[in-house]
């Protein structure tokens, strides 16, 4: 399952994330084989069981272009532009979204694919859900 990380959670209460459009902290989006066992007490990014290098994806992922956080009735919730590596040959079962601006780069959200996902020579690409109370990527309730 997806899992929202612990230390993630306890970052926000001491202020280690700004998720501010284009003026906050660099957010990335690391791939991760089928090897890789991540769950909410992941603290951060590892290149541990990452896939490797293959067209425009290189180890420590790429960088997500984060929308203004907002709100939804009582709920608090952020998104990302989706995500896309060309021209790579990439087997990954799930990624890591981690904060590349604050020391050590901390875990954000771990994501489980539910099977492995391919692309060969091609384009792979992270679709990140609606932006709503009920699907947002990181939300707060």
């Amino acid at each position: 399952g997806n899992f929202m990380c612990t230390s993630f959670k306890q970052e926000l209460l001491t202020g280690t994330h700004d998720f501010t459009a284009s003026t906050g902290d660099t957010f990335k989006l690391a791939l991760y084989d089928n090897n890789a066992s991540f769950d909410a007490s992941t603290t951060a990014y590892t290149a541990s069981d990452e896939v490797g290098d293959s067209g425009t994806y290189s180890a420590g992922g790429g960088t997500l272009t984060n929308v203004t956080p907002t709100t939804s009735g009582t709920t608090a919730l952020t998104d990302f532009d989706d995500l896309s590596f060309t021209s790579a040959t990439i087997t990954a079962r799930g990624a890591l979204i981690y904060n590349d601006t604050a020391a050590g780069d901390p875990s954000v959200v771990v994501l489980d694919f539910g099977s492995d996902k391919t692309s060969t020579s091609g384009t792979f690409t992270i679709v990140f859900p609606t932006a709503d109370a009920s699907n947002a990527i990181i939300r707060i309730a």
